[in-house]
């Protein structure tokens, strides 16, 4: 009996880990965005990203800014994992048409694509 229950005692912490472990190296998330005055409608975005990189297989791959009606107005591509480097912040410049006053910023990995944590933010104009 006790053999029994030390045995399904295991499977259910090695299994907790398991399932630990996958979310933790889930969604990536973007955890502050600084947005600077470029001229005109271009605008700077300085995005950190924070994702459980763990190499080529699983690590955050891009970052976008959507439009408030759900058009990408920019696309930043992580070209590489940071494993060793997190949370990480990255730039980009782009056209934000005049009238859009504010935008949210999404992260996307190389495995579960969108759905970490996203960020509202006006255009400071």
């Amino acid at each position: 009996m006790v053999q029994r229950f030390s045995l399904a005692l295991l499977c259910a912490i090695g299994l907790a880990s398991a399932t630990a472990s996958t979310s933790h190296a889930g969604g990536s998330d973007v955890i502050d965005v600084k947005v600077t005055a470029q001229g005109g409608d271009r605008w700077r975005f300085d995005v950190t990203v924070s994702h459980a990189d763990t190499g080529w297989d699983h690590y955050a791959n891009r970052w976008e800014v959507v439009g408030e009606d759900g058009a990408v107005l920019g696309t930043r591509v992580l070209a590489h994992p940071h494993v060793e480097e997190q949370p990480f912040t990255r730039s980009g410049t782009y056209e934000i048409p005049a009238g859009v006053d504010e935008v949210v910023i999404r992260s996307n990995d190389s495995v579960h694509g969108l759905g970490g944590r996203e960020m509202v933010v006006k255009i400071p104009r």
